[in-house]
C-alpha cells in the first residue's frame, strides 16, 4: 500500500466512512464529541495508512484503528459509562422487521452504554454481524475468547435490562 497518495486515502475514507460513524455513534455521547472522535480516528488512519501492509481487509484494519482510538480516548478521559439518552442521530422505527419496538431498541442501546469500552466494541461488531474470526482480528483476541466474551456480554446486557425492567 506504500506510495498511495492523499486522494486515494480520502477516497478510501469516503467509501468506508460508515465504519467510522458507527464507532463514533457507539462511543460518543453528543454531536460535538462524535465530530471530534471522527477527526481523531481519521488522523490515526492517515498516520497508519502508509504502514498498512494489506494483510487484513481494509475494513478490518479501519475497524481496528477506529475502535482502538475510541477506547484509548475514552480511557484517557476516564468517562464513566452513565446511562444516556439514545444518540440523537439513531432514530429507530416504531417497529423493525424483527418486531422489536422503538422502546426495546432504545433500552438495548442504553444497556450497551453501560458496558466497558472493550465490551461495547465487541457487541458493536457482533451487531454488525461480523464473524467471530473477524471480531478476533479486529479486537486482537482469539476466536474462542470472542465467543466467551459475547456470551458474557449477553448475560451482562440481560442483567442490565432485567434490572431496568424491575424499576419500571
Amino acid at each position: 500500500m506504500k506510495g498511495l497518495n492523499e486522494k486515494e486515502f480520502l477516497d478510501l475514507v469516503t467509501k468506508h466512512q460508515n465504519i467510522i460513524h458507527k464507532v463514533c455513534n457507539m462511543f460518543a455521547s453528543d454531536e460535538q464529541d462524535r465530530h471530534d472522535l471522527f477527526q481523531e480516528i481519521t488522523i490515526k488512519l492517515w498516520m497508519g495508512y502508509r504502514t498498512y501492509k494489506g494483510q487484513a481487509a481494509i475494513s478490518t484494519w479501519m475497524y481496528r484503528v477506529a475502535l482502538n482510538t475510541a477506547i484509548t480516548l475514552q480511557r484517557k478521559e476516564k468517562r464513566k459509562a452513565e446511562t444516556q439518552a439514545l444518540h440523537s442521530n439513531i432514530q429507530p422505527a416504531d417497529e423493525n422487521a424483527e418486531g422489536y419496538s422503538k422502546t426495546d431498541i432504545e433500552m438495548l442501546y442504553l444497556a450497551i452504554n453501560k458496558l466497558d469500552s472493550v465490551d461495547k466494541a465487541i457487541i458493536l461488531l457482533y451487531l454488525e454481524e461480523k464473524k467471530y474470526d473477524e471480531i478476533a482480528e479486529i479486537i486482537g483476541i482469539s476466536r474462542t475468547h470472542v465467543g466467551v466474551k459475547i456470551t458474557r456480554i449477553k448475560r451482562k446486557l440481560e442483567g442490565i435490562l432485567n434490572e431496568t425492567m424491575e424499576k419500571v
